[in-house]
């Protein structure tokens, strides 16, 4: 065969398979800003919490165990399986959580950060928090998914 005699070619069918991946990729990577009929996704607002931390017991609500990344919430607020994004706590602490627990104390707009050191979570302390809301509850692709309830707003519990 020629290409194997050839360093050259060997180089030039390199480059030439590389490019045309690359070209094929950039064609078919989906943009995750968009939705499939090509419109933009509305950008998600943040709203106000109150956050405090926890560090004791061993399964949340849910059944699951505790680990960091799990949260509690008002399951009228943010149902159980609703993913959250925290921002304005220390950097360790910022990122997503989701809420598979809850607790007698976390009602209305307040949510509550597992933390495996109980040290940690005294020096926590209750603080604001700008939450996001990426996705409510545990259907990824049901009616609500992604948006907040207007009561998430508001703070207010929602009417039976």
């Amino acid at each position: 065969m020629m290409l194997s005699r050839s360093l050259r070619r060997k180089i030039l069918a390199t480059l030439l398979a590389s490019v045309g991946f690359l070209l094929l990729y950039q064609a078919t990577v989906i943009d995750s800003r968009t939705r499939p009929d090509g419109t933009l996704y509305a950008p998600r607002p943040r709203v106000e919490y109150i956050a405090t931390a926890y560090c004791k017991g061993e399964t949340t609500a849910s059944g699951v165990a505790v680990k960091s990344g799990v949260a509690a919430a008002d399951p009228r607020m943010l149902p159980v399986g609703s993913v959250v994004q925290v921002e304005g706590v220390p950097e360790q602490h910022q990122g997503i959580y989701t809420v598979l627990d809850t607790g007698p104390k976390v009602q209305g707009r307040h949510v509550d950060l597992y933390m495996w050191s109980c040290n940690e979570a005294l020096a926590f302390g209750r603080r604001p928090v700008a939450l996001t809301v990426l996705r409510r509850g545990w259907n990824p692709n049901g009616p609500d998914s992604g948006s907040v309830a207007p009561d998430a707003r508001t703070g207010s519990a929602p009417r039976p």
